[in-house]
């Protein structure tokens, strides 16, 4: 049994939403240290919330992690009508791809030669349960 297109297309672009947003989330979450928390790195309650309200208040973390929240919420409503032994592991691997790609386009080191081959070993496990399904 195929996937109807409507379900493949947004299982596709769940995947996508979460595999781009990744590296960005990873980008904006470290790239200041948050200010007026008055305690030691990693400590207290009043760090935590400071931190929060950074994240919160950060437009360059925000987008991507509304957008990967968009994508969760998607997901949801797919699995009320996809099979869910093939959503799971169809959107989970090709989230990662997606990341991986991405990634590299950011410029960050993603594995080379090693990672390469896990995305095509990761390519061809998903067409196999295209195939079976």
């Amino acid at each position: 049994m195929l996937l109807p297109p409507g379900q493949a297309l947004a299982l596709a672009l769940v995947a996508t939403l979460w595999g781009i947003t990744g590296p960005f989330l990873r980008a904006a979450a470290g790239t200041e240290e948050p200010r007026g928390t008055g305690e030691p790195r990693g400590r207290g309650l009043r760090r935590l919330l400071a931190e929060l309200r950074f994240l919160s208040l950060n437009c360059r973390y925000l987008v991507p992690f509304l957008l990967n929240q968009a994508g969760s919420l998607l997901f949801y409503l797919t699995l009320a009508s996809a099979e869910l032994s093939l959503a799971v592991p169809l959107c989970n691997s090709l989230a990662l791809i997606v990341t991986l790609v991405t990634g590299k386009i950011l410029g960050e080191d993603i594995g080379g030669k090693r990672a390469v081959a896990g995305m095509l070993l990761t390519i061809l496990g998903v067409s196999l349960c295209l195939a079976a399904a």
